[in-house]
């Protein structure tokens, strides 16, 4: 969700500086079935364009319906939206619709800490009852004790129920390759939200508009490669096509710590490659090696580039939301009941 928090800020920061007016909308709480989890957002300014979603696009229109009072007011509500009788899907949202008037400075700081990839949370306190109170509202605080309101001062009320989720750094991709198939990967990658790298050599120099959706191109050589900020909010898909030039620039990652590094080719490519690796640093840890997965992607089936680049993306996000991929309909339970991905969402929020 970090990356639909980024783009309402980008949309909010262009609105204050026309001076048009803003409301946030975010789901606070869930009960039974719904599209979307807790911690959701959407912007929406007072000219009727709408940023980020709280739902499939069912809800939307109700938000912005109900949005129009807190333009008049300036003061908080509570919108509550049943899908069990306009869905289908026994879910019911609870939906705290708020003014977003925050600072130049307040803008600033929020996307240095984006842009540093540094956590932060934002509170949100509300009462599920369908009213108008100023004493709700969400706070967002940064590690070191500054915070900032999203629009008036707030109190913690104990009487309020308060819903706090930390926004992670952007899941950011590193594609080390520049062929048909790293480009595929990278559109696909950007549009899941993911902020994408190309590695590429030095030799056979690319542009970054031959890479659509893609942050930034870097030429190096495996030797030379040195890149920021690659924690486990990062993965890593080796894809040169070339042996010696994988080995030598895993050997390069060797001291990093992603969540998942990919490689392409069979199982007997990965095993001769990773013997050849721990031959050359037989010290490297356990930790690091079980992030390695080749073949990278799940057996779906893949034979063109799309849908490899599918399968690859498919397989990161089972690993960096802790899932053994199955079939939906031979899950029990509900969809998003899974503790693992809770734990990501949602750090706390009272009852």
């Amino acid at each position: 969700m970090t990356h639909e928090f980024k783009e309402i800020i980008e949309s909010y920061h262009k609105a204050k500086q026309q001076g048009i007016p803003a409301v946030m909308a975010t789901v606070v709480d869930v009960e039974g079935s719904s599209y979307r989890r807790p911690g959701v957002g959407m912007l929406i300014l007072q000219n009727g364009k709408m940023t980020g979603a709280v739902s499939g696009g069912c809800v939307e229109k109700e938000v912005l319906r109900q949005s129009q009072s807190v333009f008049a007011s300036g003061e908080s509500k509570m919108m509550t939206y049943d899908g069990k009788y306009r869905l289908g899907c026994e879910g019911l949202l609870y939906i705290l619709i708020e003014t977003f008037d925050i600072s130049y400075i307040g803008i600033e700081a929020i996307q240095k800490h984006l842009k540093s990839r540094v956590p932060f949370e934002i509170t949100s306190w509300y009462s599920k009852m369908d009213e108008v109170t100023s004493i709700m509202g969400s706070i967002v605080q940064f590690k070191g004790g500054q915070a900032l309101s999203f629009s008036h001062e707030i109190e913690p009320d104990n009487s309020l129920d308060d819903f706090i989720r930390e926004i992670q750094p952007c899941f950011r991709l590193i594609i080390i390759g520049t062929e048909h198939d790293a480009v595929q990967l990278c559109q696909l990658a950007s549009a899941t939200g993911w902020e994408v790298a190309i590695v590429g050599s030095p030799q056979h120099l690319k542009r970054l508009e031959d890479f659509p959706g893609a942050k930034e191109v870097i030429h190096s050589a495996p030797e030379d490669l040195s890149m920021d900020h690659i924690d486990d909010q990062t993965a890593i898909v080796l894809m040169s096509h070339n042996f010696a030039k994988d080995l030598l620039y895993l050997q390069a990652l060797k001291e990093t710590k992603p969540t998942y590094i990919g490689l392409l080719g069979p199982a007997q490519r990965r095993e001769k490659l990773l013997s050849a690796f721990i031959e050359y640093f037989p010290e490297v840890t356990d930790k690091f090696l079980d992030t390695v997965h080749g073949p990278a992607g799940l057996n779906l089936g893949a034979e063109t580039p799309q849908e490899i680049a599918i399968s690859i993306i498919a397989e990161i996000l089972s690993v960096i939301r802790g899932q053994n991929p199955i079939p939906l309909q031979e899950k029990k339970g509900a969809i998003h009941d899974d503790p693992k991905r809770k734990k990501i969402n949602v750090i706390s929020t009272k009852t």
